[in-house]
């Protein structure tokens, strides 16, 4: 049981250590009744708690942003990804990529010494620090890095406009 906290405690939000075991323990407990599809984790076997557990892991994409006097650039290394299997979504201030690595699934995992490779699905939305016009906005893939090319809206354009009569 829990023990009333001292003024010092509520005001700083820290807790004894006696109490943080209990916590922690009252924690490992309420994951343990979980309950995935009609399932408590402790009835699934090994390779579903495994399944369940790595399902919903994404990674985050590494991106390379800078700029020239017309263009916001991207860079990331996108080798090994279909193009099929990758998604550039861009708005005016923002742009996000979502893709995934299929992996070789002919070798067995314990016929691997070292694997550190990703695979799996990636994603990343990053705000863009000016606006781009997306009607010219480019992407190219070259030897694994993909550069999406963005142009900045000239904001000091100026047109004049004729006056038609009607």
């Amino acid at each position: 049981m829990l023990k009333k906290r001292s003024f010092l405690e509520r005001l700083t939000g820290s807790i004894r250590l006696d109490d943080e075991d209990e916590l922690i323990e009252n924690s490992v407990n309420s994951i343990n009744k979980i309950n995935l599809q009609g399932k408590d984790i402790e009835g699934l076997s090994d390779s579903e708690q495994d399944f369940n557990s790595e399902e919903e892991q994404e990674a985050e994409l590494s991106l390379d942003i800078y700029q020239t006097e017309n263009e916001i650039i991207v860079q990331t290394m996108i080798a090994g990804v279909h193009p099929d299997n990758l998604t550039i979504n861009i708005t005016r201030d923002s742009i996000s990529i979502r893709g995934k690595r299929e992996e070789n699934q002919s070798i067995n995992k314990e016929n691997y010494f070292v694997q550190e490779l990703y695979w799996g699905t990636f994603s990343r939305s990053i705000s863009l620090p000016e606006e781009v016009n997306l009607e010219e906005a480019e992407a190219i893939e070259k030897h694994g890095l993909l550069i999406i090319k963005l142009p900045k809206i000239d904001k000091n354009r100026e047109t004049k406009l004729k006056i038609k009569s009607i």
